[in-house]
């Protein structure tokens, strides 16, 4: 049976360790996701040929299938609610693929409904999106469900977040979930959200 296994980053660069080591621990790539806020146009689409619209699924997945591997496959999408994101794998083709079809509006749709769809608990799901709108990277891998405790493990080692603790910083700032008709954090927002947990890996 399979396992999806899904850790939030607070920077790019842990994320892309994680993923770096889940890789060395035998996990393909066609097995792996990542999905990244890209507010500050960090990356661009030119490489690949990836449109920054959301109907670009399609264009996602062949990209990931080339011979340079998931991260150099990333390609550009906008997900309501959180804007402009980096992403390749499965997970981005499935939410830019349900952004597409114009089923966004609760759990059904975009990020969120992938993520459930694929056996994240909704409640998770909710503080992951935030997270990513909030300037955060997401990594998801299905794995063996035997393997599940090893890739968590792989996750948890890169700096991934807290997901209770997260969700009670975020709720003791009024939030309540995720809502797709929000406005995108703006850079500022997102520095100033990244500055207040910079220094959690020492104090959590």
């Amino acid at each position: 049976m399979t396992k999806t296994v899904t850790g939030l980053f607070d920077t790019y660069s842990d994320a892309t360790s994680a993923v770096d080591q889940l890789k060395a621990a035998g996990i393909s790539d066609s097995d792996i996701s990542i999905v990244s806020n890209n507010a500050d146009g960090g990356y661009t689409d030119n490489e690949n040929d990836v449109g920054d619209d959301a109907g670009t699924g399609a264009g996602i997945g062949a990209a990931v299938g080339g011979v340079g591997g998931l991260l150099t496959g990333l390609g550009i999408m906008a997900i309501p609610g959180v804007g402009p994101v980096v992403a390749a794998g499965w997970l981005a083709a499935t939410a830019a693929g349900a952004v597409a079809g114009a089923v966004v509006g609760g759990a059904a749709g975009g990020l969120i409904g992938a993520l459930t769809d694929s056996g994240v608990d909704e409640r998770d799901a909710h503080v992951y999106a935030e997270g990513v709108r909030r300037g955060g990277t997401l990594v998801t891998a299905k794995v063996d469900e035997g393997r599940a405790a090893e890739a968590e493990a792989i996750l948890q080692r890169s700096n991934w977040v807290d997901l209770p603790a997260r969700r009670s910083a975020y709720e003791g700032q009024g939030w309540t979930g995720f809502d797709h008709a929000s406005e995108p954090y703006s850079q500022a927002e997102i520095d100033a959200e990244r500055a207040r947990y910079a220094g959690r890996a020492s104090s959590v």
